[in-house]
């Protein structure tokens, strides 16, 4: 029967490059934010609060490392229940809230210690002061455990590569988020630093938390445009069944042939969207999950007894990320150093452009940054191309490699940082200044610039390389778990950081105040041992990863292409994702 009208207009087709402005605007104001909150806090804790230098570095890689831990919160709520974008949106703004709490301590007298007079020794902040500071950092690390596991994946979900007709591909989405990202740090490490610095910590701190504002807007303002996939219950549950319905069933002999594996696929329908997980041949115990044995009722299985070869395989996948997972640990321990100890090599060098103006030295990053902007930069316009030739591979070269470049390059920053921490001292004997903290050494501040650009030009590599990665290669119904595997990453490396700190500061103290990272005079230290301590670290990191990289098995999939669907065993094909 006909309908009398106008046919129905075709459904206008969500997600793609018209909903990039809305999440990189949300991205620059959040980043905005978060660096300009963070990147100078050393200078905050230290001058402001009156913090000594060990207590303030442990303090913020304590932060750092607990706002990169619970992205792992935040991605149970997003894939379980609420959603990316509801989660990014209720995140956002509880790390305003947080935000606000922090700048009002700045602002007002009665929230932070009175100023240092002369030679007198400083007040330190109070247990109520402290508290207020503790509070502000739990709540905006709170704040960042939904926003950045999800917003890249949320972006990344707005491309369907299943789509013949997506012309943008993932991996170049990861360059463009990371170059947008990098921008904003950009105006962060040196507009808001300055700020900071010679305005006052009111404006510095005010700034940033307007910034995060602009940000809710902006995002919820494309909300009819974005391509929202819908949560589909907890992976971390149905990755626990998998293992109960392998351990109820390991006395069972295990099958000659994967094909008499139970596969469902209506039931696997909506967590597999971009097709099926195939059988592999490792970690071949977990497949006594799939096993059908007389108990098991193939309509309505009990999944805690009976599991599909693509539930099975999801449990896998998450295994075969682990160890390359772990090698991103190290990296981000060397990496940590920028914002406590090599800023304060920095504070006590010539940082003069010109006669009245010093570059802050909270704004030594912007090499960190340049460096890894014109990396990505060539990477993606260059690289790529050349090495496309090569290899035959669309992205050049797989992540797996972009991962080891950026573990080589890192060595070399910390191994470089030793070398001119030791001219640094060498100058302040010379001049006569090793007793003399708070005394400029005459020794210009771009001796610091190649350890900096060394660290930006590994980030490049190995950040965007671990992104892709673990989106990649997680399952497709895990994409903000697997983000927060790679901020996972980064926590534990922030806390491996506070552990090396805190052993060294205790055992390699000295009868006489001697200390290889003293808390009030670096110049008395001998932070070129601590420098060289993570270069070796890292060397034992880098053959850790190329055995791992060696042995890791791509996933594979059975990809249903979305041109036709009324001849779908045409347009079947295996996939090594690389």
């Amino acid at each position: 029967m006909e309908q009398n009208g106008n046919p129905p207009s075709p459904r206008k087709k969500k997600g793609g490059l018209v909903t990039m402005p809305f999440i990189f605007a949300n991205e620059v104001c959040e980043k905005l934010a978060v660096v300009g909150f963070n990147t100078n806090m050393i200078s905050y804790l230290t001058k402001e609060l009156h913090m000594p230098l060990t207590k303030a570095a442990n303090t913020l890689t304590n932060f750092s490392g607990t706002a990169s831990l619970t992205p792992l919160l935040g991605a149970f709520i997003s894939d379980s229940y609420a959603g990316k974008f509801m989660t990014v949106t209720v995140a956002s703004i509880i790390y305003q809230i947080g935000m606000i709490s922090l700048t009002l301590s700045a602002v007002l007298p009665q929230l932070r210690p009175p100023p240092c007079k002369g030679e007198e020794v400083c007040q330190e902040a109070s247990t109520g002061q402290l508290a207020i500071l503790y509070v502000s950092l739990f709540l905006s690390a709170l704040g960042s455990g939904g926003i950045r596991p999800c917003v890249v994946a949320f972006g990344a979900d707005q491309f369907d590569e299943s789509d013949p007709n997506q012309k943008t591909k993932t991996w170049t989405y990861f360059n463009w988020y990371y170059f947008v990202m990098g921008t904003s740090i950009l105006v962060a490490v040196t507009v808001l630093v300055y700020v900071q610095d010679n305005v006052g910590w009111g404006w510095g701190l005010g700034i940033p938390t307007a910034a995060m504002f602009i940000s809710i807007i902006t995002f919820i303002g494309g909300y009819k445009l974005y391509r929202n996939l819908n949560p589909e219950g907890s992976p971390f549950t149905r990755l626990v069944k998998v293992g109960v319905a392998a351990f109820r069933k390991r006395k069972i002999t295990k099958v000659p042939n994967s094909n008499m594996l139970y596969q469902n696929h209506e039931l696997d329908a909506d967590i597999a969207l971009g097709g099926m997980l195939l059988h592999s041949q490792q970690f071949k115990f977990l497949d006594k999950a799939a096993i059908v044995t007389e108990e098991d009722n193939i309509k309505t299985p009990d999944l805690w007894r009976l599991s599909t070869v693509h539930r099975v395989e999801e449990l896998k996948s998450i295994i075969r990320m682990g160890p390359i997972w772990a090698s991103g640990i190290i990296l981000i321990t060397a990496y940590a150093q920028q914002g406590t100890f090599s800023l304060q090599q920095a504070k006590t060098m010539n940082r003069h452009l010109t006669k009245s103006f010093q570059i802050p030295a909270g704004s030594m990053s912007v090499f960190t940054i340049l460096t890894m902007l014109t990396t990505i930069a060539l990477y993606d316009r260059v690289l790529i191309r050349v090495a496309r030739k090569f290899t035959g591979l669309d992205r050049g070269i797989t992540f797996l490699h972009r991962m080891g470049i950026g573990f080589v390059i890192s060595l070399f920053a910390t191994f470089v940082a030793g070398f001119v921490e030791i001219k640094r001292k060498k100058v302040a004997m010379e001049n006569g200044l090793i007793d003399h903290a708070n005394e400029i050494i005459p020794i210009s501040v771009f001796w610091l610039v190649p350890q900096y650009s060394l660290h930006g030009m590994a980030e490049a590599f190995m950040s965007i390389g671990h992104l892709e990665f673990f989106y990649d290669q997680a399952p497709e119904s895990m994409t903000s778990t697997a983000m927060a595997f790679f901020w996972t990453s980064i926590s534990l490396g922030n806390y491996v950081s506070t552990l090396l700190v805190t052993l060294i500061h205790k055992f390699t103290a000295g009868p006489n105040g001697e200390n290889w990272l003293p808390d009030t005079n670096i110049n008395k230290g001998k932070l070129e041992y601590f420098y060289w301590l993570i270069t070796i670290l890292q060397f034992f990191n880098l053959i850790y990863y190329l055995f791992c990289a060696k042995m890791y098995t791509y996933k594979k999939i059975q990809v249903h292409h979305k041109e036709d669907n009324s001849s779908e065993e045409n347009h079947i094909e295996l996939s090594n994702t690389v």
